[in-house]
């Protein structure tokens, strides 16, 4: 019997009541649950313009098709499934793509190992995850630098703290100190160790996937692992057109153990699309169509996300760009086409050029929240912490994201029209010349009335100076420390623990290191 299987045992055997008396003294910080909107979404598309972005995808398709890289499986399944294969470039019959997806279910939940954290995904409800992949994080002290597995880690932390962040991610950031082909070990032991909110699998080879179902199936049972999705995680198509091996095969195991995936074409506007944004639209379509039907040829059922991931690009300098109108014009039009489908909906983000998190920041963030949350997404990823393009993970931008988060939640709520919001008695309470600070109805209401911020400063001048006139960077940089002070790692049975640790160290010495 291996050390994994042993602790497993024993952790069936044993651990009651120390482990289940230290479950209840553990210290839970609040998170408030995923949203659930009340509010329309923002279409911008015609009933016309639907059509004909659905009409010119089914010719891409058809037509143009699509190419299934290196992977003579997945030619296999289409050509079984009736598309016409020539060589690697699969053409998908009209229709076809389609007949396929509807199998995916509208909307699913994916638990978290503590059952208050789950989250349901599609319908009207926001799922909220940080910002994944950096191999740069820059603070406060030394700048940009390369990620650490130490980065990592706090990142986790701050996702568990965060109130209003329902997820815990996945590649938060790269933890370049530990071998490619180990890291990702380390990241979900990180994940499962340092919070109790959802998180994702690995991607960047199909048995790194795999170790992230096996790492699963240790930590919640292969029993729960096999009935319910555990992980969703993001499959990039290689735009345009293009379905590469190694994301592919990551899909294929994912797909067959019915964990959830994001299909995103990874889109740059002029380089990896066209400039228009209904050519754009078409291709994103296009490519989601294929992927998503590819999965349910594996396992039909399997639970999958329509993903946009979308940026314009600088025609000086070639840099891509964040916050612009048309980004938003795809955003809310890739919303149309999802619900068309009936699938979930992943766009959105922190999204900012910007090197530091200043005011370029905050309106291209502001601009790419705000259109995330009218166009329906069900599930954000890179909703704080991401600069400079994602190449750059910020402590500090996360903490001030995290925040504005909030706003998203009270937004999503929409306007309440019952007796006590109509506030009648409060306008007959006060009537002409008064005021409403002292009336009964404000007294009621006034600690729920208004979100509030945890970051921003709304004092009096003289105040901000006595305070040391202090930017919001350096606002979000103190309380970046407390929350790190203040965090406890939320209880995790130590058989459990022994066992994933076990599983790392046993998988970490059956292969050389490797930094490419």
């Amino acid at each position: 019997m291996s050390v994994v299987e042993q602790t497993a045992a024993r952790r069936v055997r044993g651990g009651g009541g120390a482990a289940r008396r230290a479950e209840r003294s553990a210290i839970s910080f609040e998170t408030a649950r995923f949203i659930e909107r009340n509010i329309p979404n923002f279409e911008i598309l015609t009933p016309e313009a639907i059509e004909i972005i659905e009409a010119n995808a089914e010719t891409v398709l058809e037509e143009i098709g699509v190419n299934f890289v290196d992977n003579p499986g997945a030619l296999a399944l289409w050509r079984n499934a009736g598309a016409d294969v020539r060589g690697e470039r699969v053409h998908i019959p009209r229709g076809l793509a389609r007949r396929l997806c509807a199998t995916a279910p509208s909307r699913f939940t994916q638990i978290a190992r503590n059952p208050a954290r789950n989250v349901e995904i599609g319908g009207k409800s926001l799922v909220l995850a940080p910002v994944y992949g950096p191999p740069f994080v820059h603070d406060r002290t030394v700048g940009r630098r390369y990620a650490t597995i130490a980065d990592f880690e706090m990142f986790v932390k701050l996702g568990y703290m965060s109130k209003w962040l329902h997820h815990s991610g996945g590649t938060i950031c790269e933890p370049t100190d530990i071998p490619v082909n180990k890291r990702h070990l380390d990241m979900l032991y990180a994940h499962m160790a340092l919070s109790d909110k959802p998180y994702m699998g690995s991607v960047t080879e199909p048995v790194r996937a795999a170790d992230s179902v096996e790492m699963s199936r240790i930590l919640f049972g292969s029993d729960v692992v096999d009935q319910n999705c555990v992980m969703t995680s993001l499959i990039n198509i290689n735009s345009p057109l293009t379905f590469d091996s190694t994301m592919m095969g990551a899909l294929e195991v994912y797909a067959a153990a019915g964990q959830a995936c994001i299909i995103s074409p990874f889109i740059v506007g002029g380089a990896m699309a066209p400039v228009s944004v209904a050519g754009t639209l078409t291709q994103v379509l296009a490519e989601v169509l294929a992927g998503i039907a590819y999965s349910q040829l594996i396992r039909p059922g399997s639970p999958m996300i329509f993903g946009a991931f979308v940026a314009s690009i600088d025609m000086n300098s070639g840099a891509p760009t964040f916050g612009t109108p048309e980004a938003s014009q795809i955003t809310y039009g890739a919303g149309q086409l999802a619900r068309r489908l009936n699938l979930p909906y992943r766009s959105g983000g922190s999204f900012t050029g910007s090197k530091l998190p200043d005011a370029q920041a905050a309106y291209e963030t502001a601009n790419s929240l705000n259109s995330a949350l009218l166009s329906g997404v069900n599930f954000m990823l890179h909703a704080c912490g991401w600069l400079e393009g994602g190449l750059v993970a910020s402590p500090e931008k996360f903490v001030m994201d995290a925040d504005q988060l909030g706003i998203l939640h009270k937004l999503a709520e929409g306007v309440p029209m019952d007796a006590n919001a109509q506030a009648m008695g409060a306008l007959r309470e006060v009537g002409p010349g008064g005021h409403f600070l002292g009336c009964a109805h404000t007294q009621d209401n006034y600690s729920t009335a208004f979100w509030r911020t945890g970051v921003l400063d709304y004092k009096p001048y003289e105040t901000w100076v006595d305070e040391g006139s202090r930017s919001t960077a350096e606002l979000a940089a103190v309380k970046l420390d407390k929350m790190l002070a203040d965090y406890q790692q939320p209880h995790l049975d130590p058989a459990t623990d022994e066992a994933l640790k076990a599983y790392v160290a046993q998988k970490k010495a059956a292969v050389p290191d490797a930094f490419i």
